[in-house]
């Protein structure tokens, strides 16, 4: 399996967001730097066959603009194993139980999935990883994903994501 992490991109300013949290959506710039991100996921053949998404807003609908761009028949699925406060032990077993797909696709946030990348490559929760706004990774696991058995491939910024789009 490979594990394509998304953060999601630009949301409204935490301070000037009136309503919870939860439901603070992406900017219109937001969005549109997301969708040149999606079309360099999409020239490096980035095709999930799963999308989970954080319930969250800004998330779910970075899901979507990644769902629309990649050309995808895969659904959005809501998963709580990515919001804020879970534990990389949660999504490690939510995809042990998808392991028979080629390719999963995660929109999330910091710092959760850089804690969860960490988990999955060395074993420690230790969050060495700074993935930014839009910013996407790479992880093989050969066999069933457990903490510590997965293969770094690569660690995208959304600049040169955007870059690999323009080609």
């Amino acid at each position: 399996m490979e594990l394509v992490f998304l953060r999601h991109g630009a949301a409204a300013d935490r301070e000037d967001w009136k309503g919870d949290d939860a439901d603070r959506p992406l900017t219109a710039d937001g969005a549109d730097r997301t969708k040149e991100v999606v079309r360099g996921l999409k020239a490096l053949k980035v095709k999930p066959d799963v999308i989970l998404s954080s319930p969250l807003l800004r998330a779910r609908e970075t899901a979507e603009i990644a769902k629309k761009g990649l050309i995808t028949g895969a659904k959005v699925e809501l998963a709580e194993e990515l919001a804020l406060a879970a534990s990389p032990d949660r999504l490690i077993a939510r995809l042990a139980d998808l392991a028979d797909k080629p390719v999963v696709l995660c929109v999330g946030h910091e710092p959760h999935i850089s804690s969860t990348i960490s988990a999955m490559v060395s074993g420690k929760t230790a969050a060495a990883f700074d993935v930014k706004k839009a910013g996407a990774c790479c992880i093989r696991f050969t066999g069933i994903p457990k903490a510590g058995a997965g293969t770094l491939l690569w660690l995208l910024p959304p600049k040169f994501l955007r870059v690999i789009a323009g080609q």
